[in-house]
């Protein structure tokens, strides 16, 4: 399956899940690296050639995490993976990756999606409340106020979808409530969207699919739901090899 997409030679770029101070430029964006497929070990792991910097090389090291892009013959795919092992051979500096999801189809300045099936609770913003938002003032949500429930069918670092009776406009702000568990711990999130489509099912009348993008999410909040993403890619993959 793996070979059917990606082939040796292919180029890849690298960029780190964490937002650590090492990770990023000095822009304070994420640094990502370049390299190329070396070798295809498995359908679960390849080794890479280990990318370098002018003519410095990178050590990422053993047991980090990164999201990769792969440029295959058919386009760009996308996966989480970890680096298991560096070594050199034949001259050439390898990093052995372990794929932590399945390969996807990439668009640029996408997040990774990840399908699930999460309760949520949404709403409206209230006058007030967009007020703050657009004169970036500080604010709290308002509490008490009627909630909607609804389904989150796939999550991301910069949005998230889901089915609802209620369809909330195209444009609009709207309040989004869930929990997540991430490193074991469940949280709460509360999320200000902005409703980027709104569309009613054909075979489902009455139940209507949202698109939300992350309005002012801060930057720990973001990758938390990063993290969440990778931990839950990384039990579905361990479940498919036990399977």
């Amino acid at each position: 399956m793996l070979s059917k997409f990606i082939a040796v030679g292919n180029k890849i770029e690298i960029q780190p899940i964490e937002k650590t101070e090492k990770n990023l430029d000095e822009n304070g964006n994420l640094k990502t690296y370049y390299s190329t497929v070396y070798d295809i070990l498995s359908e679960d792991s390849m080794e890479i050639t280990m990318p370098m910097e002018q003519t410095k090389l990178i050590l990422l090291p053993i047991d980090s995490e990164f999201d990769m892009v792969f440029y295959g013959a058919t386009g760009l795919f996308q996966c989480l993976t970890r680096i298991v092992d560096r070594y050199k051979s034949n001259n050439v500096y390898i990093l052995v990756i372990e794929l932590v999801s399945n390969l996807r189809k990439y668009q640029r300045r996408e997040y990774y999606r990840f399908s699930c099936a999460l309760e949520m609770c949404a709403r409206n913003l209230e006058e007030e409340e967009l007020q703050a938002l657009e004169q970036k003032q500080p604010y709290e949500l308002q509490e008490g106020l009627p909630l909607k429930r609804s389904v989150i069918v796939d999550i991301s670092g910069g949005g998230l979808r889901f089915m609802s009776e209620q369809k909330y406009e195209e444009g609009s702000l709207i309040y989004c409530s869930y929990y997540l568990t991430v490193s074991d711990k469940r949280k709460k999130y509360e999320v200000i969207g902005k409703v980027l489509a709104a569309n009613e099912l054909g075979n489902r009348p009455g139940i209507f699919e949202h698109r939300v993008q992350y309005y002012n999410m801060d930057v720990d909040t973001r990758e938390e739901i990063i993290k969440y993403i990778f931990e839950e890619e990384r039990k579905g993959r361990k479940k498919e090899r036990l399977g």
